[in-house]
Formats: structure tokens, C-alpha cells, sequence
């Protein structure tokens, strides 16, 4: 058992683990999917799963090392519902073992939603538990990249899942990987979220995978490895392109987000909460970032797989980026050890001259460093391939963050844009 790390009176330490408890295990069979393959890279077994010895160390080391008043478990994978039901029990039991006086424990779910049932829905709701359900539009756009193992639509499966939470009074997000395809209907895909599916929380995730994203990560690439922003090798479908075939379409990314931003500006401000739309809004106003892509920082959210080993992100689970394990290592110290800060940091510190430049640099800093697969028109590695679109979206809505920034100001602090459900 590693060594507990003792809190300290004048430090308040916040940090998030995804954890992956099945790890790349899966029952659908998502096109686009930047973690199926971590099966073969990481060497998984066929059917992975977290020890309960693994799992108890997790929850212990996990709420110790927090300093703050409420604790969030997140749970992703693959799929975490393959484990299923009485694996979160035992996961709800733990917490309460380990939780300390005065402290509140939430739980995030990330999930498909097929295997949800009424089941299911009772104990998520009896234990409170935050659900994100990944749609991804319309069934003609969503079954066309989330497919089942067998080859069918898991958009059926979808809906009936948020049938079900509504049933039960589970809150839930809708999560939508904005990819080549869907990126190019934004309003279908947005007013399908919030009026077929009734999601009231929208998250817009932007594909993007390099080419080689199976066996190398992208902020590893030399530089004559990159692509010139602008050129053809920066967009979806040339032969030569820097990321694969279902990767967003960088200028699309940037309509799309003008689209649905216009939709909700006009139908849905205050009554739907949208993700990057918020944090913009947030970010202009001062406010720190509410979202890691496009905070100053990162490096405070790391992923833990089903065998103990701990790495600096979710998105950077490659073997250059395991932090250790944690029968030998301590949670809490390696989110905050110098190795995980100096990643951290790197997010602002390697930024090329044309971001530091950008006059959307405090909305933006340079987005998911994963992400950064371009160079600049000057030779500068660093840049985010999607960053056409990103400046083509913050220019578009700077008229609307000053109005809503106007209405705010005149509300009391403790008002939020998004209080309760509609």
C-alpha cells in the first residue's frame, strides 16, 4: 500500500481521475473511437476488469487526497456498464467507508445508455448519481459512426436510455462527438439533443485523431511530421492528412459552432446549458475556464486505467505518459509531483507566437494539446489543427458575450446563468 498523503491545513488540493474500470472493453464498436485500440497498445486482456483491491485503493487514496468539501467520481471507459450493477454497488458502499465528515461524494457516468434499465435507472437516481450520455444527433448521424459489435444502430438504445433517466429523475448531459459528418448539420444535431432527447446539458466534443493516434501520441510528432495550417495535409479526406477520415473538418467546426450558437443565442440562452458556449461566456468575463480544453493550464485531470496504472490525461494514455501505479504510488502526489505540473504547464508554455498573438488567446489558449498537429505560416509547431474554426467562432460571438456579459453584471454574484432544470 502506498503512503498516505497527510492534508495540509494552508493548501486546498483539487484534482479529477477519469477512471476506465473495464478499460477499452466495449459493446458498441464506434468508428471514431481514440480508445478501442488501447487494447492492443496497452496489452489489455480480453476481458479487463479492475480488482476489488485495486478498486478499494482507488477510493481511498482518491478521497484522502482531497482537500475540498465534495469529491467527484467519474467512471468512462469503454463502456463502464459491461461491469454491471453490482460492481457500482460495491463502488457506492466504498465511498461510503471512506468518506470523511461533512464530505459530499457525487459520481459521474459516462455511458451509450444501451445496457441501461429500470434497474439501473433506480439505483443511479437513489445514489445521485450525474449521467453524460453520448448521442451523437439524429439516427441517420448517429448510427452511422456508433454501431453495435454486431453492426446495428445504437441510436434506439440511446433515446430509450434517456426515456428512462427522465423516468427516474436522473439529470443527464448529452454528450456529442461533433465529427466529418455531423459537423456539417449543426442545427439538426443541436435541436435533436434538446428537443427529441430532452437534454438540458450539451456537450460538443470535437473529433480529432491523428493518423497514427493508435500507436503515437500526437504532441510526440517531429515537426516535419505537422501540417502547415491552411494547407490540404490540415483538413479530413486528402490522402497525405494529418488526422483520419472521420476527424472534423476544421472550417466546419467553425460553422458549426456559429450555427448552433445563433440557435441558442436566440431559442434557448439561459434554459440550455451548452458547454464551450458557457465557459466563453465565463472566460469573458474574467471568470476562470470551465472546461480543461480551454483553460490556461491542464494536468488536474488524469486517467486511471483497470490495472492501477496512472496516467497524465485521458487523452494522453500512451506508455510515454504513465505517471506509475497506484499499489506503489500515491494519487494525490502525482497530480500535483513536479513530472505532472511541468505537463501541466506545457499547455501554456509552448505556445506558438501566432497564439500568444491571437486576441481570443484567454478564450482559446491554444485548446487540447492533443489537438496541436499544424504548424504556423511561420514554421512554428504548436498549433491546434482546429484553430481556423475556433477564431472564426470566438469572432463571430463576441457581440453576444458583451450582451450577455451586460445582462449578468446586473444580477446578484450568487446567480448563475444555469441554476436548475427548465
Amino acid at each position: 500500500m502506498p503512503p498516505t498523503l497527510q492534508p495540509q491545513a494552508a493548501v486546498r488540493r483539487r484534482f479529477h481521475v477519469m477512471v476506465k474500470p473495464a478499460g477499452a472493453l466495449c459493446n458498441l464498436d464506434c468508428s471514431y473511437c481514440f480508445y478501442l485500440h488501447k487494447e492492443t497498445l496497452l496489452g489489455q486482456p480480453k476481458q479487463p476488469r479492475i480488482s476489488d483491491e485495486l478498486l478499494e485503493e482507488h477510493i481511498r487514496q482518491y478521497i484522502e487526497a482531497q482537500d475540498g468539501e465534495r469529491v467527484v467520481f467519474s467512471w468512462q471507459g469503454g463502456e463502464p456498464t459491461v461491469l454491471g450493477l453490482p460492481f457500482f454497488e460495491k463502488v457506492v458502499a466504498l465511498q461510503a467507508k471512506y468518506r470523511r465528515a461533512g464530505q459530499a461524494i457525487d459520481n459521474d457516468l459516462q455511458t451509450n445508455g444501451v445496457l441501461l434499465t429500470e434497474e439501473w435507472a433506480a439505483f443511479l437516481a437513489q445514489h445521485g448519481f450525474m449521467v453524460g450520455l453520448s448521442v451523437d444527433g439524429p439516427a441517420h448521424l448517429h448510427d452511422k459512426h456508433r454501431p453495435s459489435k454486431g453492426g446495428k444502430g445504437s441510436h434506439a438504445g440511446a433515446l430509450a436510455a434517456a426515456r428512462l433517466l427522465q423516468k427516474h429523475g436522473v439529470p443527464f448531459a448529452a454528450l456529442a462527438v461533433v465529427n466529418r459528418d455531423s459537423a456539417r448539420e449543426p442545427l439538426a444535431v443541436y435541436r435533436h439533443l434538446v428537443d427529441e432527447l430532452g437534454a438540458w446539458r450539451v456537450q460538443f466534443t470535437p473529433c480529432v485523431e491523428a493518423k497514427n493516434f493508435r500507436e503515437q501520441a500526437p504532441c510526440l510528432w517531429p515537426k516535419d511530421a505537422r501540417a502547415e495550417v491552411g494547407s490540404p495535409r490540415a483538413h479530413p479526406g486528402h490522402p497525405l492528412s494529418v488526422v483520419t477520415e472521420w476527424s472534423v473538418d476544421p472550417d466546419d467546426w467553425g460553422r458549426f459552432l456559429v450555427a448552433v450558437w445563433d440557435e441558442w443565442f436566440a431559442r434557448d440562452l439561459g434554459r440550455v446549458h451548452v458547454n464551450l458556449f458557457e465557459t466563453a461566456v465565463a472566460q469573458s468575463m474574467g471568470l476562470p475556464a470551465q472546461t480543461c480544453t480551454q483553460s490556461e493550464f491542464c494536468g488536474k485531470a488524469l486517467a486511471l486505467e483497470h490495472d492501477g496504472s496512472l496516467y497524465a490525461c485521458d487523452h494522453f494514455v500512451y506508455p510515454e505518459f504513465r505517471l506509475g501505479n497506484i499499489r506503489t504510488l500515491d494519487e494525490g502526489r502525482a497530480a500535483f509531483s513536479a513530472r505532472q505540473q511541468a505537463f501541466g504547464f506545457a499547455k501554456r508554455d509552448t505556445l506558438p507566437s501566432d497564439c500568444r498573438r491571437c486576441p481570443h488567446l484567454t478564450l482559446c489558449w491554444g485548446e487540447c494539446p492533443k489537438n496541436r498537429l499544424l504548424t504556423t505560416r511561420g514554421g512554428e509547431s504548436g498549433l491546434n489543427y482546429l484553430c481556423r474554426g475556433w477564431q472564426a467562432f470566438y469572432t463571430h460571438i463576441e457581440p453576444g458575450l458583451a450582451v450577455i456579459g451586460a445582462q449578468l453584471g446586473k444580477m446578484p454574484q450568487h446567480t448563475r446563468m444555469m441554476e436548475t432544470p427548465p
